[in-house]
């Protein structure tokens, strides 16, 4: 059978796309092969075809149990029971025997490996005496240490062949850049390996970050009600915020599940299946989900938290429209999320510290910056893009004026040109701002007679201008030396002849961290609708005798100015908003707003989607009001729920500003005599917002904070009805 017949007969194609051809000729001719292939490029036929075509069985070493079911599924799909098998740690005893029965009688053609299972004593034994047509070594990064996904257990794979038997090696990856490139054919001593690369443009991505506020949760569930039916893919990098979004997708009817590595092999497996059967529409995972998934409709992959690495990136988004349909790519990126990743580092071997900081450096680079996100993502891949607008990402369908950066372009080679081409990013940035590192020190720079000589400009200009740099091709990173800034012909032509550099500003995301981070809600998107909500606050404070904050706070009003609620069920999903307020004080609210929206011609970002909270997320709520009924001293509540006291006082004013009844007499009782409460009370009458530090500046020297704070809680819960 020729190749273009058993493409026919076992794939169902009449041709082969791209190098495909070529790749599984020089395999099949014995040579060693490197094949950089997008996903959704055809990687798996490289050497399935291959490995059904030639004599003895193909060894396809893979990281991922969930990676290997699939394709054994799809090979059995094509011919007959065992001509495909997996080898790995969730099978059986018969199960195995089985397997190893079907290869030793010539049935099998390929058998997927975990890198684990190959090195089994056992299992090396057993392939020694098999015929080994040759070895593929899928996810290939996994070799290399400034991969995605590095495996320390696949640096085993070179020693355990020479022990089996050589045979040709196919080495597969996604994503390369040509540190990692390099790294897997030293690694695999196949240096003499035939390559070949396929573009990494996939023109019918689009690709978006946004930024990552308290309202993530909400935002997502929007987007999903806004594409419905649609597949999607959201990665976490926690199994607690895997399980935890998924319940709140679950909470708004949409049809998800949570996978990540600490749920049981047929858990796993089950809902892998659901995902591809289309039972669900929406998968929340952490990074080990999709590797080899061949579902091609997936239409969506979100990223609830800032990846790795770029590599990652770009591979896991890689999973969206792998049929050339629509495919989106958003990405939730703050600083916060980042300082996070940094801090798991410690603890790491300092080397492996330093290669994670470079690669969350270059991920950071590609969220902050206002550049073509396609030309980004090639440039990161040593691709040229060059087109001037790729109209397929937020930065490009958005674009945002450009600046003239001719001065800062020439300070910034020099600078690199002055300390010899031998740092990183950060030290030139440090160096132009004249900061006084202990780095800086240490090599002398700070007596150089140019430094500080950029400190003009702050460190996100700086930034803007090196990562443009590159992408021109005035400066490249070192390979070898990852990360350090050098020269190329073009920059040093530039030093002698400066013309025009335009640049585009970097996104300041720090201002969106402060906004959730300092604790206060987003402004009102709709100032005039918002005023006209205090007014009428104001208005039923003063025909009920009650301080304005008690009906709702300024952060609910704002919220309500935001996303425009009109019925009570919407109501109800502002925070501070809960069953009781919603009832007794909504509605002329909701009027209101139905009103202004009508009069206004506004279109409502809530229209037709409610979105609800997780009912779990409401349990500290419930097992609080719980303890107070039975009249539980606050110590034992916070020992109970492993807080501190702060926190469940936190909770209570959670509770009774959202016009829900406390009582809490029993614990007024302990610390306040009658007289102290009315005085208190006075004061929070006379409040027009009841402000818990005003409180405390009046009364701090006479009464305990904790004092202060009960008094306001049963003063807001008497309230309540």
């Amino acid at each position: 059978m020729t190749i273009y017949e058993a493409l026919k007969y076992y794939f169902g194609f009449d041709s082969f796309k791209g190098d495909q051809e070529d790749i599984i000729r020089s395999l099949m001719d014995g040579k060693n092969v490197f094949v950089l292939m997008p996903t959704g490029g055809g990687k798996s036929l490289c050497y399935q075809l291959p490995a059904l075509l030639m004599e003895g069985t193909a060894i396809i070493i893979s990281p991922l149990i969930a990676l290997m079911k699939n394709q054994v599924d799809v090979i059995t799909g094509l011919g007959e029971e065992g001509v495909a098998h997996y080898l790995n740690s969730s099978l059986t005893k018969s199960a195995i025997d089985t397997v190893k029965e079907d290869v030793q009688s010539g049935k099998t053609k390929l058998l997927y490996v975990a890198p684990e299972s190959l090195t089994k004593f056992e299992n090396v034994e057993f392939l020694k005496r098999v015929k080994v047509s040759f070895y593929a070594i899928d996810e290939a990064h996994c070799i290399s240490e400034w991969g995605h996904d590095f495996r320390p257990e696949y640096r085993n794979i070179r020693p355990i062949i020479g022990q089996i038997g050589e045979s040709p090696v196919i080495a597969l990856t996604a994503t390369a850049t040509d540190k990692v490139h390099a790294d897997i054919k030293k690694n695999l001593g196949i240096m003499d390996a035939v390559e070949f690369s396929t573009s990494f443009n996939r023109p019918n991505l689009y690709y978006e970050v946004r930024p990552k506020t308290k309202d993530i949760d909400r935002d997502i569930v929007r987007y999903i009600k806004q594409n419905p039916g649609k597949s999607g893919i959201i990665y976490c990098l926690s199994r607690k915020k895997v399980e935890e979004l998924a319940a709140v997708l679950q909470a708004n009817d949409i049809r998800a599940a949570a996978y990540h590595a600490g749920f049981d092999n047929a858990l796993r497996t089950q809902t892998q299946d659901d995902f591809l059967m289309e039972r669900i529409d929406v998968i929340v995972a952490t990074i080990a989900f999709g590797m080899g998934i061949d579902k091609p409709d997936v239409r969506f992959v979100i990223h609830y938290d800032i990846p790795k690495s770029l590599e990652g990136y770009y591979q896991e988004t890689g999973r969206a429209g792998r049929d050339g349909g629509e495919g989106k790519c958003i990405a939730f990126y703050s600083y916060k999320d980042l300082r996070k990743l940094e801090k798991f580092m410690e603890g790491k071997p300092v080397a492996e510290q330093d290669v994670g900081r470079l690669l969350l450096q270059e991920t950071a680079a590609y969220a902050e910056s206002s550049v073509c996100r396609r030309k980004l993502l090639l440039h990161y891949f040593s691709e040229e893009y060059h087109e001037a607008n790729c109209g397929n990402c937020d930065n490009c369908l958005h674009p945002k004026n450009k600046i003239e950066a001719k001065n800062e372009l020439l300070l910034l080679l020099k600078v690199v040109n002055a300390l010899k081409e031998k740092f990183l990013t950060d030290y030139i940035i440090d160096f132009l701002e004249g900061k006084t590192t202990e780095e800086i020190r240490m090599h002398r720079h700070d007596t150089h007679p140019t430094f500080g000589c950029g400190k003009h400009r702050d460190e996100r200009m700086w930034c803007s201008v090196i990562r443009q740099a590159l992408i021109t091709k005035y400066l490249y990173k070192e390979i070898e030396n990852y990360g350090v800034l050098k020269l190329t012909d073009n920059g040093r032509n530039y030093m002698k002849n400066p013309s025009s550099f335009k640049i585009v500003e970097d996104v300041d995301f720090s201002s969106y961290d402060n906004e959730v981070n300092e604790g206060g809600d987003t402004a009102a998107l709709d100032p005039t609708l918002f005023a006209m909500m205090k007014d009428l606050r104001r208005s039923i404070a003063r025909k009920q005798n009650l301080p304005p904050y008690v009906i709702f706070q300024d952060s609910s009003l704002e919220q309500m100015a935001t996303f425009y609620p009109v019925t009570l069920d919407e109501l109800k999903t502002i925070p501070g908003v809960g069953e009781g307020k919603a009832k007794r004080y909504g509605q002329p609210f909701c009027d209101l707003i139905k009103k202004h929206c009508e009069e206004n011609d506004i279109q409502r970002p809530l229209d037709g989607i409610i979105v609800r909270d997780v009912p779990n997320k409401s349990q500290m709520k419930v097992d609080i009001i719980s303890f107070i009924d039975r009249h539980t001293s606050l110590e034992n509540i916070a020992l109970s729920k492993g807080i501190g006291i702060d926190d469940v006082i936190e909770k209570m004013e959670t509770i009774v500003l959202s016009g829900m009844k406390l009582n809490i007499n029993y614990l007024i009782e302990e610390i306040l005599d009658e007289d102290d409460v009315e005085e208190l009370f006075d004061f929070f009458r006379q409040s027009e917002t009841g402000n818990l530090d005003e409180a405390f500046r009046e009364y701090g020297d006479v009464y305990s904070e904790e004092e202060i704070r009960l008094a306001r809680i049963k003063f807001i819960s008497d309230l309540a009805y």
